[in-house]
């Protein structure tokens, strides 16, 4: 899938959002959709990070973004809703989403893990993108053609020690896209996938892999191939499956 050529301009119109946009992968997958015409709302805790995205989209005249600043630790479903009636109110469609933003604090044993750490990663790693993909479910119904990835983990594929309430939130993620396509078999204008990202170098991957060469690592941009390719209409009939980069 390295090899893959988006055919130019093949999100022209579509709107797309994109959680964790402020930085990393959700940033480089942001600025990719918007240089394949779409217009993309970013979401992320942090203002600052969001208007550099948005700021890179306009420098190269690309469609105008959006910016929605929420921590998704704190996100109710008001909020969510709230949102997406914005998305309808100002842009009248949403046509994709790619739920990049991930929790991770560190590899410890689940021994000394905590409920508390349990918790938050639950709330960013799988129930905010439930509540976002629930809250614009109705927009993305009205696409002719509608995306959403998700992001798993290596570590969400087969059990791995130390990688605790992430690892376990992840493979609670992939299990919900795969009932999402079950539930929502009768609406095949809406797939689902997941993306486990792997070794890129990211800010997440920092964290998780400290003792590693970033400096030798594949680049995000590297990746793009494989989130153009879901997000576009030549993946049409691809669903249910977790992809590796």
């Amino acid at each position: 899938m390295k090899n893959y050529q988006a055919p130019s301009q093949n999100l022209k119109d579509r709107v797309i959002i994109v959680t964790g946009a402020g930085q990393g992968i959700g940033q480089t997958a942001a600025i990719a959709f918007a240089k394949q015409g779409a217009t993309v709302i970013l979401i992320g805790r942090t203002q600052s990070k969001l208007e550099a995205t948005y700021d890179a989209i306009q420098s190269q005249d690309l469609p105008e973004a959006l910016i929605f600043p929420m921590d998704l630790n704190k996100a109710t479903q008001d909020n969510f809703k709230a949102m997406a009636e914005g998305i309808y109110q100002q842009l009248g469609r949403l046509d994709g989403i790619l739920h990049n933003a991930t929790d991770f604090n560190n590899l410890s044993p689940l021994e000394i893990q905590t409920a508390e750490q349990f918790e938050e990663m639950f709330r960013v790693n799988t129930i905010a993108p439930f509540d976002l993909t629930k809250a614009c479910l109705p927009l993305l119904e009205r696409s002719t053609n509608a995306s959403v990835i998700f992001t798993s983990s290596s570590s969400a594929q087969t059990p791995k020690a130390y990688w605790g309430s992430h690892g376990i939130s992840k493979a609670a993620t992939d299990f919900m896209m795969q009932m999402w396509v079950q539930e929502l078999e009768n609406r095949p204008n809406i797939r689902f996938n997941s993306i486990a990202p792997g070794a890129l170098k990211s800010p997440q991957r920092k964290k998780t892999h400290p003792g590693e060469l970033h400096s030798e690592l594949p680049t995000m941009e590297s990746a793009m191939p494989l989130y153009l390719y879901l997000m576009g209409d030549d993946s049409i009939g691809v669903t249910g499956k977790v992809h590796h980069v």
